[in-house]
């Protein structure tokens, strides 16, 4: 692999390790309806300010959300909306595993 390639692939893997984290999908998700700000969104995980602080500035280096200003409030957004179709794809890989082990677990019981 040349050197231009594994840059590619470390900017893909440093994307991909910003949003493994059940608290930074939730907050993907949340935000996939509309901006919200660390306050609303404190209240919704759960967490206190500062960890949900954390998970948001992890999720905005990677260039997933971005911040805007109203006020005195930071709102967080979704900067690349496109990442939901990534939660598609999860969905669909959940899905195929979970029938391919119910098959297993059919044949192997014999069950119909």
């Amino acid at each position: 692999m040349d050197k231009k390639t594994k840059a590619i692939y470390e900017i893909r893997a440093r994307i991909i390790r910003a949003m493994a984290h059940p608290t930074r999908l939730y907050i993907v998700d949340m935000l996939a309806n509309d901006k919200m700000c660390v306050r609303d969104l404190t209240e919704k995980i759960g967490d206190d300010i500062s960890t949900v602080s954390k998970h948001l500035a992890v999720l905005k280096n990677a260039g997933i959300v971005r911040t805007e200003k109203n006020g005195t409030q930071v709102f967080y957004i979704l900067k690349t909306p496109c990442v939901l179709n990534f939660f598609k794809c999860v969905e669909t890989v959940v899905s195929t595993n979970a029938k391919e082990n119910l098959n297993l677990i059919t044949l192997k019981t014999g069950a119909k």
